[in-house]
């Protein structure tokens, strides 16, 4: 098994429901233009990303999933200024942008993407830092590089639970990476997300999971009605509250699973700023 990405049970047909009424197939493919849109005018900009505010690179990041036609829901505190680890639960590819959106971050990403056609470019030059899942001796220099990112002020976000799930379940965190926040002396924000219909019943639509490809994971989104991705920034854990990455990592996963429960009683809160869909 690689060090990096644990095997998940979740596969598309054991855990993927068809995304209840499903809106005609134009406006799905109007939806699919508009993510396109969105995407290449970031990608036109990226040359130029370190001079755009944050508020607006975090205003593009909502408006990808936006485009989607999948609402957003955003509850609790503001993510700090300097060097934080921002640490969420992964079911979608949706939730990249949706963790930008609570802050702009050099996201941690496998060292094969760095190969990819355009793609790998792209993801270079973002700022993402690589890691080698499949060398556990490349892991201490993997720490030390993103610690020396936190140290100087930047914040690095990261799935610890190596893995996609469905959003029924979910892993464990791994404890890593909390390892860098702990040589930092950076705080960890954990950030809980999740899918959901408008009627606040939960949804798996959104999830990338097993052998399912990025093409069908993105038709089965834009093709669905009613979708609300919530985003919940949870109480953040300061520095010196953990003194092992077990425990802190223990704590941020304990964060994280206790924000689904709060944010599916807070679904239709005063306190939420709701962005309407496309």
């Amino acid at each position: 098994m690689s060090v990096w990405l644990p095997s998940a049970p979740c596969t598309p047909r054991a855990c993927l429901e068809t995304a209840g009424s499903a809106t005609a197939v134009p406006r799905a493919v109007l939806r699919l233009v508009a993510v396109t849109a969105v995407t290449l005018a970031g990608i036109v900009l990226l040359p130029v990303g370190r001079w755009i505010p944050v508020g607006a690179v975090r205003w593009w990041c909502r408006a990808v999933v936006r485009a989607s036609g999948v609402r957003v829901r955003m509850s609790g505190a503001t993510a700090p200024t300097g060097g934080v680890l921002l640490v969420a639960n992964h079911i979608s590819w949706l939730d990249i942008p949706l963790l930008a959106a609570v802050r702009p971050a050099r996201m941690l990403a496998k060292s094969e993407i760095r190969h990819w056609p355009v793609a790998g470019w792209l993801t270079a030059r973002s700022g993402t830092l690589f890691i080698d899942r499949d060398r556990l001796r490349a892991l201490p220099d993997t720490v030390a590089r993103i610690a020396g990112a936190l140290r100087g002020g930047a914040a690095v976000a990261v799935f610890p639970e190596g893995s996609t799930w469905c959003g029924r379940a979910q892993g464990h965190f791994r404890r890593a990476v909390f390892q860098a926040a702990l040589d930092a002396g950076v705080p960890v924000q954990p950030v809980s997300l999740r899918y959901r219909l408008v009627d606040g019943g939960a949804s798996t639509a959104p999830a990338f999971i097993g052998d399912d490809s990025l093409l069908a994971s993105v038709w089965r989104v834009v093709s669905a009605r009613g979708l609300v991705a919530e985003v919940e920034v949870l109480p953040l854990i300061e520095p010196g509250a953990h003194t092992e990455r077990k425990s802190l990592a223990r704590a941020a996963e304990t964060w994280g699973s206790r924000g689904d429960g709060r944010a599916h009683t807070l679904a239709a809160g005063a306190d939420r700023r709701v962005d309407a869909g496309v």
